[in-house]
């Protein structure tokens, strides 16, 4: 189960090799040996880097595993870094989901955001964009829509099966009785001579039983046409297209609105910060003059250069809070505002292709009656002439003549109609076969479409947990200078320190970074990382002591299959492979490139 990678000429080491073992495997080693060169080799072979050591042409990774060998290749033309060979990922979904939540160094994306204090939605929500969700939903309504159509004419052949089952078997033993009764005259016709008008007779039968039959047909068709056609115009004209005014306009200006308010929230909040930090950091005079005093500070106001009092600026700023809280709560106002006419103009948009639909149907309807109306008028010409025909014919046999012909133009036209019959048997027995098959892909189809419509809200949602539930974790094995710490709605990292929400910039350095991994692990978990990638890459702690590293890599220890960090030699011994770097040929002209 062990790793192995050989590496040539990747950031700061020329040439080095390390086996990494399940569990825990630290690099441990002074400043410039490549511990943080070895962290990017194996980022090279993951897939998520291109460094080359500073000044080669070319350099290569190989990293054998028990899945496998990727081997990757690197060469520099032009100032730009080329990658060849095959990388331990190779979808771009898997190597951005890597390069965020399991490659966790002093250059990870997310310890980055969290450091500086910025929003976090735009980076834990990163790997959605390599997703396609809006093409893999038409893609789905698509297949959804084939798969209903196809459905509904199972069902409805599921229904019509006992009926043309029926109508089957009651030809048949029709066919048995007639063929009876043929043998039967058969054996008193004794009339020789009226053998010729017989088949005139039986074939004009025919032609009048087929034009009958047509006429039925095309009746039947013609008032389902009739019947679909009413209920179409019963359609259209009871379709109401929702009258709001003036939509368009109203959403522009409450997009306006919102806007507006949202620029002055923002202003207002960075008054308001900055306003508040200098008080709770008790800092007035870096920004003006103060006079202390024993009934309260006076001091002169830095905007306007009037003399005020720290009481009259903590009432000022209540009254901005005050303020801001106004303007979100207007905000929130403007966008409830925003959606309902999004939602109106969708309702007008659905309304008109409904009835855009139903007047090209009904089109197409009136013309589909007007085809078979003439096709009628035709069938009921040509039955007509054969019912004269045969009245003519009838005149001239005998009884039993007729009644031969009767039975033979019967059993012809009731050979014709059973394989009718039979053939629309074998197609609906076909059709209904699959209505399980058919609802069981539909079923499947919704539950994807429904996952990818909800997915990005889901990933929210779980990375909000899952942040909560590594930050009790972390919490309960750190001694940290907050109480908590969670993620907003609006990915906005919020810590409280005694009772109170707290700014980050009043954390240190070790509990940002504690944060930062806890935001990096979320992502993680949210998004499934552990599946693709069975490792966590950690670098640059150098900002935690010997006890709250051993608690950190510890609590990493349980989250993945390999561990691989780098430590100083300073630090305790850990339980676990320790690789040594002194074994490693290292470029050492610049300190940045080898440590």
């Amino acid at each position: 189960m062990t790793w192995h990678v050989d590496i040539e000429r990747i950031a700061g080491i020329l040439d080095g090799a390390a086996t990494l073992d399940p569990g825990l495997n630290a690099v441990r080693g002074s400043n410039w040996q490549g511990k943080s060169s070895f962290i990017e080799s194996i980022k090279v072979a993951l897939g998520t880097s291109t460094e080359l050591t500073e000044g080669a042409d070319s350099g290569r990774v190989r990293l054998d595993t028990p899945d496998g060998t990727y081997d990757v290749s690197l060469a520099r033309e032009g100032g730009t870094v080329h990658r060849s060979g095959t990388p331990y990922l190779t979808d771009e979904y898997d190597t951005i989901r890597a390069a965020l939540f399991a490659c966790l160094d002093e250059r990870n994306e997310v310890r980055r955001a969290v450091r500086e204090g910025e929003n976090l939605e735009s980076v834990l929500m990163r790997p959605l964009d390599f997703q396609n969700i809006d093409e893999q939903i038409a893609a789905l309504r698509g297949e959804r829509e084939q798969i209903e159509t196809e459905l509904s004419q199972a069902r409805e052949a599921k229904k019509r099966l006992p009926t043309v089952q029926e109508r089957v078997t009651r030809l048949e033993d029709e066919l048995i009785e007639l063929r009876e009764k043929r043998e039967a005259v058969a054996a008193s016709d004794e009339d020789e001579g009226s053998e010729s008008v017989q088949r005139q007779l039986s074939q004009a039968r025919t032609e009048q039983s087929q034009a009958r039959n047509r006429v039925e047909r095309l009746e039947g068709s013609v008032e389902r046409t009739e019947e679909r056609l009413a209920e179409r115009r019963a359609d259209l004209d009871s379709l109401e297209i929702p009258e709001y005014t003036d939509v368009e306009a109203r959403l522009e200006d409450a997009r306006d609105a919102l806007e507006q308010v949202e620029r002055d929230a923002e202003v207002l909040q960075s008054v308001y910060s900055a306003t508040e930090m200098v008080l709770s950091e008790n800092r007035l005079d870096l920004i003006t003059d103060v006079e202390r005093d024993i009934e309260g500070d006076s001091l002169t106001c830095w905007t306007c250069g009037g003399e005020t009092t720290r009481s009259d600026l903590e009432a000022r700023l209540d009254a901005l809070g005050d303020r801001l809280t106004e303007l979100r709560a207007r905000k929130e106002s403007h966008r409830d505002t925003v959606e309902e006419l999004e939602t109106q103009r969708e309702e007008i948009s659905q309304a008109r292709r409904r009835e855009s639909d139903l007047e090209d149907e009904i089109a197409d309807l009136e013309e589909t009656l007007a085809d078979r109306e003439q096709s009628l008028e035709a069938a009921r010409n040509r039955l007509e002439e054969a019912t004269e025909r045969v009245e003519e014919l009838a005149e001239r046999v005998d009884e039993t003549v007729e009644e031969r012909s009767d039975v033979e133009s019967e059993i012809k036209y009731r050979e014709a109609e059973l394989e009718d019959a039979a053939d629309e048997l074998s197609q609906l027995e076909t059709r209904a076969g699959r209505v399980e098959e058919l609802e069981a892909e539909l079923g499947s189809v919704r539950e994807e479409l429904s996952a990818l419509r909800n997915r990005k809200d889901r990933i929210k949602h779980e990375a909000r947990d899952a942040f909560d539930e590594a930050m009790r974790e972390i919490l309960s094995r750190f001694d940290t200078g907050f109480e908590t710490a969670r993620l907003t709605a609006d990915f906005e990292v919020v810590v409280a320190r005694d009772g109170r929400e707290a700014s980050l910039d009043a954390l240190s350095e070790g509990e940002l970074e504690l944060i930062g991994f806890v935001a990096a692990l979320a992502g993680r978990e949210s998004f499934d990382v552990a599946e693709t990638v069975p490792l966590l890459l950690v670098d640059g702690l150098g900002g935690l002591d010997d006890d709250n590293l051993h608690t950190l890599i510890e609590y990493l220890r349980g989250r993945t299959e390999y561990l691989v960090f780098t430590a100083y030699p300073e630090y305790t011994a850990f339980d676990g492979r320790e690789i040594d770097p002194t074994e490693w040929e290292v470029a050492n002209e610049s300190p940045a490139t080898a440590d």
